[in-house]
């Protein structure tokens, strides 16, 4: 079934989207969820008028994207954890306290726009992260974790 994404999935696509999935994940899921809509020949104009309309705002987001994933590689961010004497993490540290490190340094970053490659960073150390400021901008980046 070809339909029109109104919003971001992960895996699948970004908004205003057209893809293909199967029937039973649009029906059940997508479209139920307010996610899509069926490409549909009026759909397909509405579309396009508003990626028309939309293409001027676009670049502009991209450019402030850029500029910032470019602010965002020259900053060292470093994280204080409780740790054990062996340089285990109490608990772990996850994309909630990399994003308020970041805000800290003045990034204002959703956390959902943050990917660590481990699921949960359980040892002190460097680490490496991703943050996915515009569809087209994605910036790999390094932290520090360190024992409090």
């Amino acid at each position: 079934m070809n339909i029109i994404l109104l919003q971001d999935v992960t895996n699948l696509g970004s908004k205003d989207d057209s893809v293909i999935v199967k029937d039973g994940y649009a029906r059940n899921y997508l479209i139920p969820q307010r996610l899509a809509v069926l490409a549909t020949s009026s759909a397909k104009k509405v579309l396009a008028e508003n990626q028309k309309q939309r293409a001027h705002k676009e670049a502009k987001l991209k450019d402030e994207a850029l500029i910032l994933a470019e602010k965002l590689k020259t900053i060292t961010i470093t994280i204080g954890a409780k740790t054990s004497t062996t340089g285990k993490i109490f608990g772990s540290v996850n994309n909630i306290q990399v994003a308020e490190a970041l805000k800290e340094k003045g990034f204002d970053v959703d956390r959902k726009q943050i990917i660590i490659k481990e699921d949960a960073i359980k040892e002190i150390g460097t680490h490496s992260a991703k943050v996915k400021f515009h569809r087209e901008v994605v910036v790999d980046f390094e932290f520090e974790v360190i024992a409090e």
